[in-house]
């Protein structure tokens, strides 16, 4: 089922379009800040995400910009009052992909919804984040603030072992297991803590890459 967040800060209008996309198969999630959206996305990306501009703690096209720096693919709509032709320019100039003004109707919502999703196939899909570290999984790069870093082929393959168990523990036997001897290189047990340390520095030593000590490491949120 497609996830949708949709960052609006009026409960009524929230809601009916909450109902509205979940009758049609949508999983909705709702949120009435910035600040929770952005957290919300850091922790797990939607298919498509649809923004208010006028927010209580900001505008919206802030948060278009912070999510195009991080996930190039991500569809984005605004739904806002701000509905002359200067406000719609700056929209897409900020990222959106389009761009509905308030009121609108359900039937044309869904409609540019569906129409989004087509052209992106689910976008979402092709990104794994953890805090500020994100991985574009078509392009197999990896950056942190929105900063391109470069990775051996290895330490890519450890990153995207944590990061596919996120929320995980994942012992340094399970880690040998998938990052080497998958492939047949068999290595010793400190091939692992080189790459590691390796890997940290090139991350700047990030708060999200936790070691469990004598058991192995796990990535999870921080912020």
């Amino acid at each position: 089922m497609d996830e949708i967040y949709y960052v609006e800060d009026d409960p009524n209008i929230a809601q009916v379009v909450k109902e509205y996309l979940e009758q049609k198969g949508f999983k909705v999630r709702i949120y009435a800040t910035l600040e929770e959206a952005r957290y919300g996305i850091k922790t797990r990306l939607p298919a498509l995400l649809l923004l208010d501009w006028n927010m209580p703690d900001g505008h919206g096209d802030g948060l278009c910009r912070w999510v195009r720096r991080n996930w190039k693919e991500l569809p984005i709509i605004f739904i806002t009052v701000r509905g002359d032709s200067a406000d719609i320019v700056s929209g897409f100039q900020n990222g959106a992909d389009d761009y509905v003004v308030k009121p609108f109707e359900l039937e044309v919502l869904y409609s540019r919804i569906q129409a989004l999703l087509r052209r992106t196939d689910n976008a979402a899909r092709s990104y794994l984040s953890c805090d500020e570290i994100v991985m574009d999984l078509n392009r197999q790069t990896v950056s942190s603030h929105a900063r391109e870093i470069g990775l051996s082929a290895a330490e890519y393959q450890l990153l995207l072992c944590l990061m596919e168990n996120k929320g995980r523990t994942v012992t340094r036997e399970k880690i040998l297991e998938m990052v080497w001897d998958v492939k047949g290189s068999y290595v010793n047990d400190n091939t692992l803590t080189v790459t590691m340390k390796r890997l940290r520095d090139k991350l700047d030593q990030p708060g999200c890459l936790k070691t469990v000590r004598s058991v192995g490491y796990r990535m999870e949120d921080t912020v």
